[in-house]
């Protein structure tokens, strides 16, 4: 009688480098449609949005003003030691605000918002779902992301939006302060030569990144909260996380933005 072999089973397969980055990718991606649709769903979460607005604004309005001041003062100290190299002493103003405007006020934003507002959005999702509370509210047929996310992120999208408003004029006024007192500057040369090289598109492009920034940082926030592994210590690794995520994203998109707007909006006078 012939004794046959047992089947050779094929060694399991690994996965593709980058599969997993890949997926992750891909459910933010969702995730982030699947807000846009359901922002305009009724009905919407006034309360929740004002809890979370409020809360994001209480804890960022603060450190954004003393982060302002020191990163007008040393752009303007920066700019002006160069400037008076070049002899070119009264575009110190123009250029200082339009670092800060341009660059400096978003960045600001972005860190704040991701690592001070993801990081209390993620943790509060994460928690959520640990605790199962997600998973009831589904099967009650209440979606998640309507009722939770949703206000989050516009909260988040709305207090950026302010918040580089207020950076924006911190920053300038800190800026206007050290230029004109510790390096000699003249009042008049300093609003003078902004009026000269600042246009409105500046302005636009600023409050544009502000959003895209918000956006951003309240959808990877949001997402790493609703996928926690290992009980409270999946927690704070997600909040890890979403930090992390959210700094390289946005740096990214800054870089980005500000390629494609100095190629499509020629500067003034030009």
């Amino acid at each position: 009688m012939a004794v046959t072999a047992p089947p050779v089973k094929a060694p399991p397969r690994r996965p593709l480098p980058g599969l997993g980055l890949l997926r992750q990718t891909g459910d933010m991606f969702v995730l982030g449609l699947s807000v846009l649709k359901l922002m305009f769903k009724r009905p919407f979460q006034v309360r929740e949005f004002i809890e979370q607005f409020w809360f994001i604004a209480s804890v960022t309005i603060l450190p954004a003003c003393l982060v302002a001041i020191p990163f007008g003062a040393v752009i303007a100290l920066q700019v002006g030691s160069l400037t008076e190299q070049f002899g070119a002493q009264s575009f110190t103003g123009g250029a200082s605000v339009l670092a800060v405007l341009q660059q400096a006020s978003p960045l600001i934003v972005a860190l704040l918002v991701s690592g001070v507002a993801g990081s209390a959005i993620c943790a509060d999702l994460g928690s959520r779902k640990i605790r199962e509370e997600l998973d009831a509210m589904e099967v009650m047929g209440v979606s998640p992301v309507h009722r939770l996310i949703v206000p989050r992120v516009l909260a988040t999208v709305l207090v950026a939006v302010l918040l580089n408003g207020l950076v924006s004029v911190v920053g300038t006024v800190g800026g206007y302060f050290f230029n004109v007192v510790l390096q000699g500057g003249t009042p008049g040369a300093y609003v003078s030569s902004f009026n000269s090289l600042a246009q409105l598109a500046d302005i636009w492009i600023s409050e544009l990144k502000a959003v895209i920034f918000g956006f951003v940082a309240g959808i990877v926030a949001a997402h790493r909260g609703l996928n926690p592994r290992g009980g409270p210590k999946g927690v704070g690794e997600v909040v890890n996380q979403s930090v992390v995520i959210s700094f390289t994203l946005l740096f990214g998109i800054n870089l980005i933005m500000t390629a494609i707007y100095l190629q499509i909006v020629p500067p003034k006078g030009g």
